[in-house]
């Protein structure tokens, strides 16, 4: 059995926690690049909500998805502090309770320089997080999980750090946060694919399983490909800079190749894992295209 403090990191699932710091890297690079400008306080306050959502979230849905059954121990998915005993559900959802607490307490002072369009973007936000698998309808047991990863790990998360900054939105920030959020949902469209059979007994009823296994597995190269192609599309409001994260292309090359000629097993988890490397290096590749042609 692991230590305490090795068992509560990978209860917070770390591999993926880069999907709440993306967006917020990206709103506030655009930002620099549109005033020349931007907050460290509010940047880092921003980044500390963010991933306390994202941390509150995988806490509550640890905990709830092994009371209803959907994590056991023939799941092919990453271990689970619940599933595997570690800690008891009780335990986590403290956990989970205590990160949506800090998320809001840091929100405080976010909320006070956004005004309302923040306070309202910081409550739904930490309410969706708990009901991604808490009351009577969750999120993740709906076919609407990747809708509301793309919508909060992209368009709402890139939009709300920019204004934070800026105290104004725009079009192009909006879809500049569907590249990211568009590669975050494809991670959750990996977990729903190799859990499928284990979720269908508990009724959790993905995307996948409405569109089946070869539809999925289109939907999850289009995900990949898509944020190329919008950049191809925004190259004439930016400089060449733009097309760094082209570079990256022969990884989701890799990713789809591989996804593609693999069986339902445990080694779909490093595709995910893969999925969420290939997220972060595409905005790192990204951000020099805003934060050198400010």
């Amino acid at each position: 059995m692991p230590g305490k403090l090795t068992i509560w990191w990978l209860a917070i699932r770390p591999k993926t926690l880069s999907i709440s710091v993306t967006p917020v890297l990206l709103g506030s690079a655009l930002a620099w690049h549109d005033q020349q400008y931007f907050s460290i306080s509010i940047f880092l306050l921003t980044l500390l909500s963010a991933l306390c959502i994202q941390i509150g979230t995988n806490l509550y849905n640890d905990a709830a998805d092994f009371e209803k059954g959907a994590d056991t121990h023939q799941r092919l998915g990453p271990r689970r502090a619940a599933q595997q005993g570690w800690l008891s559900a009780g335990q986590i959802k403290s956990g989970a309770l205590l990160s949506f607490i800090i998320a809001f307490t840091s929100g405080i002072y976010l909320a006070w320089i956004g005004g309302w369009p923040i306070i309202l973007l910081g409550l739904i936000s930490i309410l969706c997080g708990y009901a991604y698998t808490a009351g009577p309808k969750p999120i993740a047991y709906s076919p609407f999980g990747e809708f509301f990863v793309l919508i909060f790990f992209g368009l709402a998360g890139v939009g709300g750090s920019y204004y934070l900054q800026t105290l104004n939105i725009n079009l192009t920030v909006i879809l500049m946060g569907s590249t990211i959020g568009s590669i975050a949902a494809a991670i959750l469209l990996i977990n729903n694919y190799r859990d499928l059979e284990g979720d269908e007994r508990v009724n959790k009823l993905t995307l996948v399983h409405y569109i089946g296994r070869p539809a999925a597995r289109v939907l999850y190269a289009a995900m990949l490909i898509y944020p190329y192609l919008l950049l191809l599309a925004l190259i004439n409001r930016y400089s060449l800079l733009i097309l760094l994260p082209f570079l990256s292309l022969p990884l989701v090359y890799r990713i789809i190749r591989q996804f593609y000629s693999m069986e339902i097993s445990p080694q779909l988890n490093q595709i995910l894992a893969q999925t969420a490397q290939l997220q972060l290096i595409y905005t790192l590749l990204l951000l020099p295209a805003f934060i050198f042609n400010a």
